[in-house]
């Protein structure tokens, strides 16, 4: 009993020795900060105050900076430190005072987690990581940087970037290197890309482009990458500006130091870059694309072409190309890919190819934006096409591309008496027996209560569903029976 009370105690001193720190532009670097209503003014100051497990929470509004901050504490394994944005509130860090190539934030310190800011105008990366180890970056967006938005180097490792975005950076005049993000350069191993976009960006999406470091690993999950090699006018800058979706290696002298980045794709997308959307540029190392879509690229959807270091593999499994080239060398193990027979992918396929949506707000948590673009149509072949590659799926097997075909992407009968509806504007029920009589149609949410009833006078009877949230429905099983379409065609 003594061991634990003394652990408990201990337990307590390191809760009630954490502190909060409030950041306001209206604030006065003067006080403690300590108090939401007598807050700093500057995260720098802020940052000079902090010690592991305490939190930082900045108050929304612009808060505008002449020069880098520089974080280079660090918490620990068990007290992460916190720079957040206040809840309900949305700062954004203006650095346009900087001069040209000066960064925003540089982040040398390990295990913060830094959420909800937005990085505006740096005149280099909106943040850098330089050789920080286990951060969270979360729910931050990047654009108009005069370099990448987010860049990682000098040895940066195990780093989880989270719902960000990163947009509209170019670097003038030659405008070469503003990528979205870069993991590149001498950047270390294991760092992490969840549900992160990246468009609009003068070079590439995503450059792994190596430089003094090799073997290492970057992983790309639920990503979203479109218009790169573009200004924000939709102009062409010039040759340099790439264009490329997910640039996944390569090195100097045509990578002639045969430099390895091992990147790992799943469910990501690349669409109406200017060069390709899944490029290898000269990388050498393992590279694995596992349910990924590539649509309207312009040089080539998927170009993997150059041979491999010896024991390095390409595995390309599940994924579909439309409207693009698919250029990939005879080492690659590949799976049920949707240019592979019998598959024969058309605009059918898909729900919609409307890909303005892509950059429609995240939701309220940060995650991606629910929409239909590329996005499987129900009746497509590429639906239940695909092999296991320990993924969740649903069906019968996985599906083809990046999106999972389900229940919330379309109107289905999943039995007599129960249907799910989504996104089309009307639902159509088609009597499987002709019709005497006046027959009186409700249906019922799964709660029980009533949300439409109409009176069906013909074999074909049409609901309009504008204004539905999408969910599971109940028919009234005593007067009707039918198949349930969403249009009028027999799926």
């Amino acid at each position: 009993m003594k061991h634990i009370f003394t652990v408990f105690i201990i337990f307590l001193t390191i809760t009630l020795n954490a502190k909060t720190l409030y950041v306001s532009v209206d604030g006065n670097d003067s006080g403690s900060g300590e108090n939401i209503e007598n807050p700093l003014k500057t995260i720098t100051k802020a940052i000079s105050l902090v010690n592991p497990g305490d939190i930082i929470y900045v108050r929304g509004g612009v808060h505008s900076y002449s020069s880098t901050i520089y974080i280079s504490k660090s918490g620990n394994q068990v007290d992460t430190c916190f720079l957040m944005a206040y809840p309900g509130e949305h700062p954004i860090l203006d650095f346009s005072g900087t001069q040209f190539g000066k960064r925003g934030i540089s982040l040398t310190g390990d295990y913060w987690h830094i959420k909800g800011f937005d990085f505006v105008y740096a005149g280099d990366n909106g943040m850098n990581i330089s050789g920080g180890g286990n951060n969270v970056i979360e729910f931050c967006s990047f654009y108009e940087n005069k370099d990448t938005g987010l860049q990682m180097g000098n040895g940066a490792h195990d780093n989880t970037v989270k719902n960000c975005d990163s947009y509209y950076n170019a670097d003038p005049p030659d405008y070469g290197d503003a990528d979205g993000f870069a993991p590149k350069l001498d950047v270390g191993s294991n760092n992490k890309f969840i549900g992160c976009r990246a468009w609009g960006n003068c070079d590439d999406g995503w450059d792994g482009y190596m430089r003094g470091a090799s073997n290492v690993t970057t992983i790309l999950e639920n990503c979203w990458t479109w218009g790169n090699g573009y200004l924000k006018d939709g102009t062409d800058p010039g040759a340099k500006a790439n264009g490329n979706g997910f640039k996944m290696g390569g090195g100097d002298n045509s990578n002639n130091l045969n430099l390895t980045h091992h990147f790992y794709l799943t469910n990501c997308i690349a669409f109406n870059n200017k060069a390709k959307g899944f490029d290898q540029n000269n990388n050498v190392g393992t590279m694995s694309l596992i349910n990924c879509t590539g649509y309207n690229n312009i040089t080539s959807n998927f170009r993997i072409k150059k041979v491999l270091a010896a024991g390095e593999t390409l595995a390309v499994k599940n994924s579909v190309s439309y409207n693009g080239r698919v250029e990939l060398g005879g080492f690659a193990i590949q799976e049920t890919n949707s240019w592979i027979v019998p598959f024969i992918v058309n605009e059918e396929d898909f729900v919609s190819l409307d890909a303005s949506t892509a950059s429609t707000p995240r939701e309220a948590d940060g995650s991606l934006p629910d929409i239909e673009f590329l996005h499987l149509a129900s009746g497509s072949d590429l639906i239940d096409a695909g092999v296991d590659v320990g993924l969740p799926f649903q069906g019968t097997a996985p599906d083809l591309g990046a999106f999972e075909f389900t229940l919330s992407t379309g109107i289905q009968q999943l039995s007599n008496n129960t249907i799910v509806y989504s996104t089309n504007e009307y639902l159509i029920i088609r009597f499987q027996n002709r019709i005497t009589e006046s027959i009186d149609c409700r249906l019922f949410n799964i709660n029980g209560q009533l949300i439409s009833q109409s009176k069906a006078n013909s074999e074909v009877h049409q609901i309009f569903w504008q204004g539905f949230k999408s969910g599971i429905y109940i028919p009234n099983p005593n007067r009707f029976s039918g198949k349930i379409f969403s249009n009028a065609l027999e799926e």
